[in-house]
Formats: C-alpha cells, sequence, structure tokens
C-alpha cells in the first residue's frame, strides 16, 4: 500500500484461487460444525423426551378395555422369585388391580414358567384364595409352554388349569442344591478356613465336606416343604386330582397326559378360553411392568454379575 492508500491486490490469478479455496474450506467447516451441532442437540433432545415419556408411563401393566366388559391376563413368565418379573408383588399387585375393576369379567393367568421360589409361589396362592372371598370373579389358568414345579403351585389356586396338549406340566417336587469343591481344593492345594458360632451354622458350605447328619436334616426340610407343596394341590384341585404313586414325585406330563391325571381341566388357548368361559373377545392386561430404570440397567448387563453370586454362594430351596 503507498501514501496514496492504493490497495495492492495480487497479481495473479493463482493467488486468487488459493485465497478462495482458503475462504471456502473455512466456510465449510463452519457448516459442518453448525450441523454436528444441531445433531448433538436434537440428540438430546431426544433423551430428554425418552425419560419424560418412560416417567409419565403407567408403572401397572392394566390397560384400557373401553366401555365392554373385559378378561384380566396377567402373565406368569419365567423363573418365580423375588427379584424377578414373575415375582409375588409383581403378580399380587396385578390380582389386586384387576379385582378392583368393576368392568373386569374373571381373571386369566397366563402361565410359563419353570418354577422357582416357594416362598413366592405361596404368597400367590394363599392371595388368589383370600381375593375370592372379597369378590365372585372366576381365575383361571392356561399353561402355555411350561407350568411346573412352583408355577402349577400357582395355577392350583385356579378355579380350572389348562394347557395345550404339548404342554408340559407337573414337577410336584422340592430341590435343594449346591455345590462340593472339595475335592477339586485338595488338588489345587487349596486350605478351607472356615469359623463359625454354632455346631452346624456352616452346614451348606460347598467348601467343606458333607456331613452325614447334616445331610438328613437337610432332607428333611425338603421334605416338609414338599408336604406343603402337595397339601396346597389338594386343596385347590381337590376331588379332580386322580393321585397315583408318581403324581408327586417331581415328573412332568404333556397337557394330554395332565388332562387324564386330573392335573388340569382341559386343553384351550388363552383367546379360546375367553370365547368360552366370557362369551367375550375383549382381553386387558394387567400384568405389572418393570420399572423403566430397572429394565434399562437389565438391558445394560448390570445385574448379571450379582445374579451369578447369588446363585453360587447362597442355597435357597426351589420348587421342581
Amino acid at each position: 500500500m503507498d501514501n496514496n492508500n492504493h490497495v495492492d491486490y495480487p497479481s495473479t490469478t493463482k493467488e486468487w484461487k488459493l485465497i478462495e479455496k482458503v475462504v471456502t474450506g473455512l466456510q465449510d467447516e463452519q457448516r459442518k460444525t453448525r450441523r454436528w451441532g444441531i445433531f448433538f442437540k436434537l440428540c438430546m433432545l431426544a433423551y430428554v423426551i425418552a425419560i419424560v415419556v418412560m416417567f409419565r408411563s403407567p408403572m401397572g401393566g392394566a390397560g384400557q378395555g373401553g366401555d365392554q366388559p373385559y378378561a384380566a391376563i396377567i402373565e406368569v413368565n419365567g423363573v418365580i422369585a423375588a427379584a424377578q418379573d414373575a415375582s409375588a408383588d409383581n403378580i399380587i399387585t396385578a390380582l389386586r388391580d384387576a379385582f378392583k375393576d368393576d368392568k373386569v369379567l374373571g381373571i386369566v393367568l397366563r402361565i410359563n414358567s419353570p418354577g422357582g421360589s416357594p416362598v413366592q409361589s405361596g404368597y400367590v396362592f394363599d392371595e388368589i384364595k383370600r381375593l375370592k372371598e372379597t369378590r365372585e370373579l372366576p381365575v383361571y389358568a392356561v399353561i402355555t409352554d411350561m407350568g411346573a414345579s412352583g408355577a402349577y403351585y400357582i395355577a392350583a389356586a385356579a378355579d380350572e388349569i389348562y394347557a395345550d396338549k404339548a404342554s408340559l406340566v407337573g414337577s410336584i417336587g422340592v430341590v435343594g442344591s449346591g455345590f462340593g469343591f472339595t475335592g477339586t481344593m485338595e488338588k489345587l492345594g487349596v486350605e478351607r478356613r472356615l469359623y463359625t458360632s454354632g455346631e452346624h451354622k456352616g452346614f451348606l458350605d460347598p467348601f467343606s465336606p458333607e456331613n452325614p447328619e447334616e445331610k438328613e436334616f437337610w432332607q428333611g426340610v425338603l421334605k416338609v416343604t414338599h408336604n406343603q407343596f402337595i397339601a396346597q394341590v389338594r386343596l385347590g384341585r381337590g376331588d379332580r386330582l386322580k393321585e397315583t404313586p408318581d403324581m408327586f414325585s417331581g415328573l412332568v406330563w404333556s397337557g394330554e397326559q395332565a388332562v387324564e391325571m386330573g392335573l388340569i381341566d382341559g386343553l384351550a388357548s388363552t383367546s379360546s378360553l375367553v370365547r368360552t368361559k366370557f362369551n367375550s373377545e375383549e382381553m386387558v392386561n394387567f400384568t405389572r411392568q418393570p420399572d423403566p430404570w430397572e429394565s434399562l440397567i437389565q438391558k445394560l448387563g448390570a445385574s448379571i454379575g450379582a445374579g451369578l453370586a447369588t446363585v453360587v454362594t447362597a442355597p435357597s430351596l426351589q420348587l421342581h
């Protein structure tokens, strides 16, 4: 630039092209930055909306059936245990909701479970009997793939039980399982040091040798629980049972065989049962849904470690 304020512009086309390229590049970078900024803001908005929807969604499973009366469907899926979907708390909450609903014609327990805790199953059995004293509402059980052990315990509280001809039904027995690692420890040169206050406090310890006296005691506990299970099945089924020596042995039967034994009342699906018993097509699912946060955590696998530790270290009774 000279004293007359003269501006020196690039003298060649090559220099102009270089300047244009730099400016264009800067503009492209700004556009990309704006686009990414908008993208992340939209993602954050979607995340917030999802959280709001989860918290605003009803925690129970009761749906809306319109003005027409309907059958209440309650699912009993998977292992019956306190920390599972098929816990006594979840099933009982759904049962109470259904009994309080004036538009409910009756309840259908749709069961697909291998069983589980005798305590949880007993809670549900007792609650069904109690609720039926508060309102004359029919309760039916429909077994799909499997209704065994604790699941059959629950089904026995229903007025009638139905299944498919190929369903697995029964397994009226109790199992208390564990592991014994004493031989493995000896081979590895590991010494077990267990300190207890009480002669038999550590009798279920998998790292200690089995004691015949304690084994006999534990077998007695299993027998008492088994007798409780049998008594409830007899209470629920009454003279419909055609008892055989194998009926309470822990074996399972097909639905077709179960009809002949009096373990179930007939063969039917949920929809066909609702049409037959209630002369209706209307069904509303009352199954209690899990907390959205718990579902998210479980999907991420955060509960796997705790569940594995429980299985390995905590002995428990299971209805099988």
